[in-house]
C-alpha cells in the first residue's frame, strides 16, 4: 500500500469552528486517517490554523493584542477543540510558521523565475473612512451574477463565482458598513494562470470519473470560463513580506500561503525529529505516495486550480492531489451556519451538551456529499435514540445481562452451529465486505447506512435465536448464540473505531481487549469464534442514554433554532 498523505482544510484562526465546519473537512479526514491506519496504512493526517490576512489583524485589534497574541491564543482555543473531537492529526501547525515562509518563498521564486509571474498596476478599493486599503473579503455587495447581497470581494459564497471587489454592485466597508469607496492605483504581483490552463485541463481531465462530481464538476466550470491572472499579493501588514525589490511593503494574499502551508506544516513536523522525519518523502517523491484532500465547496476552485497551477508552475516535483473530497453546506435551522453571524451550533458549545462520538456519528450519517444537509436538534435526538441507543447499545446491553444471569461474567464455550449462524456469517460477510469498499471510497453516508445494517443484524440474530427460551431447554447451543453475540461486540467496536472512537475502545475494554494493531477482515464464520472460551468479561453500564423531547425542546430554544 502507497503511503497516504492527507490534508484537511486549514481552519481560519479567527473565530472558533462550527458543526458545518466539522463536517466539510475536519470529521471526514479523521474517519479516513484512522480507517487507513486501522488497514495497516502508513499516514500522515496534516492540518493547522490559517492566519494571515485581514481578518487576524482586525480581530486582534478589536482585542486589543498583537496579532501575533490573537493568532497564538486561537491557534490553542482551535487544537483544544479538535482534540475533544478526537481528531487525529499527526501534526496541527500554523500557517505563519518559518517552514512556511521558506517553502512559500521557494514556490514563489521558483514561478517567478519561471516566468508565471507579472507586477501590473491595478485598481483597489479604499475606504477613506477607514483609512486603508480594503483587501477583497472586507467589501460587500451585490453578486453581479448570482444578485445575492452580501457577497464578498473574493468569492461569492451563494454561487460560489469568485469575484474582484470592483465587480460587486453596490459596494461597502466591511469594517465600518461605508460606502464611501474609492477606486485607487497600487502595484501587485499576479499568477499568471492562462499560461497553465492547458496543462491544468489535461490535468483535471484525468480526475474525471474519480473526483466526486462537485469537486470535478467546480474545476471544470472554472476551465470553461476560462482562466484569469490572480492577484498573489496584498496590501496588508501581516503576513509573509513580498521577496521583491520595489514590492516590500506588501504581503502575499492569504489564498497564495495558506494552501502552501500543508507543505509548511508538513516540514515543521519532520523539523520536530529530523533525523527520522523527512518533509519531501511526503511532497517530492510522488510516486509512492496517494494524497487525498478533504475541504468544502466554497474552497474546491482555489484546491482544483489556483493551488495545483502553484505548484506546477514551479516545475519541481511536486506532490499534487489524488483525490479531492469536496462537501456541500450543513445547514442550520432553514439558514446556513455563520462564523461571522454567530448563527449554529459552534464545536465548543456541541461537546458541552453531549459526548463526541454523538456528534461524530450523526455529522457523518449525514454528510452533505451529493447535496447540503440539514441540522435540527429533532433529527439529531431521533438518530442517537434510533441508531446509538435502540440498535447498538440495545444489542450490547441484552447481550451482556443474558450472558451474566445465564453463564456469568465469561464467554460461554462455542459448541456446534446452526443455520441460524450460517445465516448471520453470509450476512455479516457480504454487508462487511460492502462498508469496506464504501470507506475505502469515501462513500461516507452510504457507509454509515451498512454499518446500521451491520447492527441491525445482531439484534435481528437474538430475535431469531431467542436465547433467552433456548437456556431452558439446550443451554450448550444458548451458550453459542450468547458467545456469537458477544463476538458481534468485538466485530462492531472494529468497525465502528473510525466513526467513534472512544465507544469503540470502551466496547473492546467490556471484552477486556484493545484495538486490534491491523484489523485484516476475515470470514465470518473465523472471526466469530476466534475469543476463548471462558475468559471473562466486564459488565457495563449502558453506552448511550435517549435524548428526550424535553431536552430537544431546551436546546433549540438555546440555540435559537428556527423552525423550518
Amino acid at each position: 500500500m502507497k503511503k497516504q498523505l492527507i490534508t484537511s482544510a486549514l481552519p481560519c484562526v479567527n473565530g472558533l469552528p462550527h458543526l458545518g465546519h466539522m463536517v466539510g473537512c475536519f470529521l471526514p479526514s479523521d474517519v479516513y486517517a484512522r480507517w487507513l491506519r486501522q488497514k495497516g496504512a502508513e499516514v500522515l493526517y496534516i492540518c493547522g490554523t490559517d492566519e494571515h490576512g485581514t481578518t487576524s489583524e482586525i480581530a486582534a485589534a478589536k482585542e486589543g493584542v498583537s496579532v501575533e497574541d490573537y493568532c497564538q491564543t486561537y491557534h490553542d482555543l482551535h487544537a483544544k477543540i479538535y482534540k475533544g473531537f478526537n481528531l487525529s492529526f499527526d501534526y496541527f501547525g500554523r500557517s505563519s510558521s518559518d517552514q512556511n515562509k521558506e517553502i512559500t518563498y521557494r514556490i514563489f521564486h521558483a514561478l517567478d523565475a519561471n516566468g508565471f509571474i507579472k507586477e501590473k498596476t491595478t485598481q483597489q478599493v479604499y475606504s477613506p473612512d477607514d483609512g486603508r486599503y480594503l483587501p477583497d473579503s472586507y467589501v460587500i455587495g451585490t453578486c453581479p451574477y448570482c444578485g445575492y447581497d452580501r457577497a464578498k470581494g473574493d468569492q461569492c459564497e451563494n454561487c460560489t463565482k469568485v469575484l474582484d471587489p470592483v465587480d460587486l454592485i453596490n459596494p461597502k466597508s466591511a469594517l465600518s458598513g461605508s460606502t464611501h469607496i474609492e477606486i485607487r492605483e497600487t502595484k501587485h504581483l499576479f499568477l499568471e494562470l492562462p499560461k497553465l490552463e492547458k496543462e491544468l485541463e489535461e490535468w483535471i481531465e484525468t480526475k474525471k470519473g474519480i473526483w466526486p462530481d462537485i469537486a470535478y464538476s467546480i474545476a471544470k466550470k472554472w476551465l470553461k470560463e476560462g482562466l484569469q491572472e490572480r492577484s498573489i499579493t496584498r496590501d496588508l501588514k501581516w503576513g509573509f513580506s513580498v521577496p521583491k525589490e520595489g514590492l516590500e511593503d506588501k504581503v502575499f494574499y492569504v489564498w497564495f500561503d495558506a494552501p502552501i502551508g500543508y507543505i509548511g506544516i508538513t516540514k515543521q513536523w519532520a523539523d520536530e525529529q529530523p533525523t527520522e522525519r523527512s518533509w519531501e518523502d511526503w511532497w517530492l517523491k510522488p510516486e509512492d505516495v496517494t494524497y487525498t484532500e478533504f475541504m468544502g465547496k466554497d474552497n474546491i476552485p482555489f484546491h482544483t486550480i489556483s493551488f495545483p497551477a502553484t505548484l506546477c508552475g514551479t516545475r519541481e516535483n511536486w506532490k499534487q492531489v489524488d483525490f479531492l473530497k469536496g462537501m456541500n453546506y450543513l445547514n442550520f435551522a432553514g439558514g446556513k451556519f455563520s462564523k461571522s453571524a454567530h448563527r449554529g451550533i459552534f464545536a465548543d458549545d456541541a461537546l458541552t451538551e453531549f459526548p463526541a462520538d454523538y456528534w461524530r456519528y450523526w455529522l457523518i450519517a449525514n454528510a452533505p456529499e451529493t447535496g447540503d444537509s440539514m441540522f435540527s436538534f429533532e433529527h439529531f435526538a431521533t438518530t442517537i435514540n434510533k441508531d446509538l441507543n435502540d440498535v447498538l447499545g440495545n444489542f450490547i446491553n441484552r447481550v451482556l445481562k443474558m450472558t451474566t444471569h445465564h453463564f456469568g461474567a465469561v464467554i460461554p464455550a462455542m459448541g456446534p452451529t446452526t443455520a441460524h449462524e450460517t445465516e448471520l456469517y453470509q450476512t455479516l460477510d457480504t454487508l462487511v465486505q460492502n462498508y469496506i469498499h464504501l470507506m475505502d471510497r469515501l462513500e461516507l453516508r452510504k457507509a454509515m447506512s451498512t454499518l446500521r445494517e451491520i447492527w441491525v443484524s445482531g439484534n435481528n440474530y437474538i430475535a431469531k435465536t431467542e436465547p433467552w427460551k433456548v437456556v431452558k431447554t439446550d443451554p450448550a447451543y444458548a451458550g453459542t448464540i450468547l458467545a456469537t453475540a458477544l463476538h458481534l461486540i468485538r466485530l462492531f467496536a472494529e468497525l465502528n473505531r473510525p466513526i467513534m472512537p472512544e465507544t469503540a475502545d470502551k466496547m473492546l475494554a467490556i471484552l477486556n481487549l484493545k484495538p486490534e494493531p491491523v484489523w485484516t477482515v476475515k470470514p465470518m464464520s473465523s472471526y466469530l469464534t476466534e475469543l476463548p472460551a471462558h475468559s471473562s468479561f466486564n459488565p457495563s453500564d449502558p453506552l448511550f442514554q435517549k435524548i428526550s423531547p424535553e431536552r430537544v425542546q431546551e436546546l433549540k430554544l438555546k440555540y435559537k433554532e428556527v423552525e423550518a
